[in-house]
């Protein structure tokens, strides 16, 4: 798995504060060399560099180990990592399924990654055949979210373990709308595929879009490649204090405002099927839906 790693990368020591190597061990120390303002005030010190206590939240909440766990400023800092950690110019190519997240392929363009697009079928699922006909010998990364964006749609267990095996690189599959979706989640069976990384946010359904928290899932050996290429301080305290917060105190309430989003989903669908121009709604299995007019 570290061979996927860019090769200037594979020998390359992850960085680590001080902070960093006293909080591993449990420790509160003032470290001098950081020059913090002194004065007893409320965010004062950095923040832990690896976000410890959030992490083992984020462990017990969703049933992952937390060497297993990468968390970024949003999904789009992780996305960004990724295609930066794994991919080399020039030779490797990331793979999407249009329609689909506008972010991988620019992420890709700006670290200039290739593209190859195997668009999905007319009814918005994977094109399996066609995407087995493809070259994909220079495939690193493959993004696919599930449910998609922007068809609202999920794609099967069976498909996307499909893909999982066939690319030469790593899987990963992007479940913002997941909370939407529960059965559609590949945390439960990813641990079983070692090139698949799933991630997720706080920015739908936890309804937390301000504060940027994204998490990643995968084998170490793709955490520790993420790890490489991280700034030292990238989630901020305030950041972790509300997430531990929410994942403490509010996930009744995420529950009810998922059903009341799924709720009314269903309602607005209805309404929206009975206007004239409109040929088409199709399903969903998010907290939007896509249609097709006349025009």
């Amino acid at each position: 798995m570290k061979s996927y790693l860019r090769k200037h990368l594979q020998a390359y020591t992850v960085y680590q504060s001080a902070r960093q190597e006293f909080s591993d061990q449990g420790k509160e120390m003032i470290l001098l060399d950081a020059n913090e303002n002194p004065f007893d005030w409320p965010y004062n010190r950095y923040p832990d560099p690896m976000q410890t206590e959030l992490k083992r939240s984020i462990s017990r909440w969703r049933g992952v180990a937390v060497d297993q766990i990468y968390l970024g400023n949003g999904s789009d800092e992780i996305i960004n990592q990724m295609i930066q950690a794994f991919c080399e110019p020039g030779e490797d190519k990331i793979l999407i399924c249009p329609p689909t997240f506008g972010m991988y392929s620019v992420s890709a363009n700006l670290f200039q990654i290739e593209t190859l697009e195997v668009p999905l079928t007319s009814d918005f699922q994977l094109d399996l055949p066609a995407i087995q006909s493809q070259d994909l010998s220079q495939i690193k990364l493959c993004f696919v979210p599930n449910p998609n964006n922007p068809t609202g749609n999920r794609f099967s267990k069976e498909a996307l373990q499909s893909l999982a095996k066939w690319i030469p690189g790593i899987l990963v599959i992007d479940e913002a709308y997941a909370e939407f979706s529960p059965e559609a989640s590949a945390l439960s069976w990813c641990d079983t595929f070692p090139n698949v990384v799933v991630l997720q946010t706080f920015s739908k359904a936890q309804g937390m879009a301000g504060v940027r928290l994204g998490m990643g899932f995968g084998p170490y050996s793709i955490i520790e490649g993420l790890l490489k290429v991280k700034a030292p301080y990238n989630i901020n305290a305030l950041t972790m204090a509300a997430v531990q917060q929410q994942i403490e105190t509010q996930q009744d309430r995420v529950a009810e405002m998922v059903f009341q989003l799924i709720t009314e989903r269903k309602r607005l669908v209805a309404a929206v099927a009975e206007i004239p121009f409109v040929e088409t709604v199709f399903p969903s299995d998010a907290n939007f839906f896509m249609i097709r007019v006349d025009d």
